[in-house]
């Protein structure tokens, strides 16, 4: 892709990126795409065949870079507690800083095979990332582990997209709570 056309590519994501996170894949118009990104809507669709096909763009785009983030803080640490610490502070300011974007997570194009394919391949891939963690600290049950630690933070970020006056404070605050607890169990919290 030439330079031209990557930014134009790059601004075409960024502009779905915004509007589909605060309107919605259905209440988005591919006009709105273009118009955002400062380009022709035909221009739009040289880059993107459909709304789903820009709405799976986007989606890969941000997961991607969830995950290289992810990989990239984990390798500063070298002990199980603090990457326990970095995957908790990860997933949840990922979701806080997106919090103006909630519509991007719950109102997009509904069975959407692609898009469903997708996200359960990203899941895995992120579960993966916990369990590989788990297996180099020695815990045991890693894969079951990963699974738990995940859930219990995805119901904290929760109330980030639900409750307006969540603070950043607020998500480090419940990301060592939850590393903590995960890591000392209950009684010794």
């Amino acid at each position: 892709m030439s330079s031209v056309s990557n930014d134009k590519h790059t601004a075409i994501l960024d502009a779905a990126y915004m509007l589909f996170g605060s309107g919605g894949f259905y209440e988005t118009k591919m006009s709105e795409v273009a118009e955002q990104a400062g380009i022709a809507k035909g221009t739009v669709y040289l880059y993107f065949k459909s709304k789903e096909e820009l709405f799976l763009a986007v989606t890969r785009r941000d997961c991607e870079g969830f995950l290289e983030q992810l990989e990239n803080k984990l390798k500063a640490q070298s002990e199980l507690t603090g990457k326990l610490s970095v995957i908790a502070k990860h997933h949840l300011i990922y979701y806080y800083e997106r919090k103006q974007h909630t519509k991007l997570f719950f109102r997009a194009p509904n069975n959407n095979p692609e898009l469903v394919a997708y996200m359960a391949f990203f899941m895995e891939q992120y579960m993966q990332a916990v369990v590989k963690v788990l297996v180099e600290g020695g815990a045991p049950e890693p894969e079951l582990m990963a699974q738990s630690y995940i859930g219990m933070l995805d119901r904290l970020k929760m109330d980030i997209l639900f409750d307006p006056s969540f603070t950043e404070e607020d998500a480090n605050k419940r990301a060592e709570f939850a590393a903590s607890l995960f890591i000392r169990g209950a009684r010794d919290i």
